[in-house]
């Protein structure tokens, strides 16, 4: 072979061997960091992801933590990150905005960051629940039951995306209905059956007569159903967002103020921002805009046939 042709064969041999080890590229470490580990809801989250980098890199070291919806906390857990090598960073960010100069730390340092059910400014790749839908038709569901008429409440939850959604959602629903009237929507249940439990004792209080309650999470309409119940306030329906198993028996058991949530599937919701991160990861171009996945009513209706967060995978 002229010496010509041997380097043209040479270059063609390397280049075709780039897209090759570029697909065989996985991380060795992998940080996951969620709002918080005390809420069902995050345990398929945070199998989703797991699954997933283990189906890729079997030899990866992952680690989770939670934030407890502490922004400060969550920031050193990312420095943490950072300083321990980790190349993958998967978060689930207790502020969308306010996490950002963490985020761009780590991207400095040439981690890839995937966010996953909620926002996180400057993350590589986002994978949420459609919540703007999840609070419009939960929403929607007890204005009609209320036959578009009645005082209702919202329950509010920390500052991150997608309670911020859920609760634009739920508003844009009852402006369809004139005679439906918001005694409060800015009370801060922390996303939590204690939270929940304690903002609600507060409005039964304030309020003589209530027609509807939309908590922002499951989590925050058992607390407030709860709450109803210990003060035998039977005149409300209760909604919530997630489809969690507590409410998916509370439905079925026909004992509950709750009537309906709009579900997510946190396992799946995580799988695919996971999957898009590692190819992010191994350069592959991945959307600029968030993936948004929808979600459905489940009510006492239609809850027997729901496949829950605890079907097996």
């Amino acid at each position: 072979m002229k010496p010509a042709t041997y380097l043209m064969a040479a270059a063609a041999f390397a280049l075709a061997a780039v897209p090759a080890m570029a697909a065989d590229k996985v991380p060795t470490r992998v940080g996951i960091t969620v709002g918080t580990l005390g809420n069902p809801f995050f345990v398929p989250l945070v199998a989703g992801a797991k699954d997933t980098v283990a189906k890729a890199a079997p030899e990866a070291d992952v680690t989770v933590i939670g934030a407890d919806y502490d922004l400060n906390k969550q920031a050193t857990q990312i420095d943490n990150f950072i300083a321990s090598g980790v190349e993958l960073i998967m978060i689930n960010s207790v502020d969308a905005n306010a996490i950002a100069p963490a985020i761009e730390k780590a991207k400095a340092a040439g981690i890839t960051v995937g966010a996953f059910d909620v926002s996180a400014k400057g993350a590589d790749v986002t994978v949420m629940t459609n919540n703007v839908q999840a609070g419009e038709i939960a929403c929607k569901y007890l204005a009609d039951q209320l036959k578009g008429k009645g005082d209702v409440v919202i329950i509010n939850g920390p500052p991150i995306s997608s309670i911020i959604d859920r609760v634009t959602g739920c508003k844009n629903a009852f402006a369809g209905y004139p005679d439906i009237n918001i005694l409060s929507d800015n009370q801060d249940g922390k996303a939590s059956r204690d939270g929940g439990f304690a903002v609600m004792q507060g409005l039964l209080t304030r309020f003589p007569h209530i027609d509807a309650v939309f908590g922002a999470n499951d989590p925050t309409a058992l607390g407030a159903d709860l709450a109803a119940k210990q003060l035998n306030r039977q005149e409300m329906i209760i909604a919530g967002v997630d489809g969690a198993p507590d409410v998916v028996a509370a439905l079925k058991s026909g004992e509950t103020r709750i009537v309906a949530s709009s579900s997510q599937d946190p396992y799946a919701m995580a799988a695919r921002a996971t999957e898009m991160a590692l190819a992010a990861f191994r350069g592959e171009a991945q959307p600029s805009e968030p993936v948004l996945l929808d979600t459905k009513l489940v009510t006492a209706d239609n809850v027997g046939s729901y496949i829950g967060w605890d079907a097996e995978r």
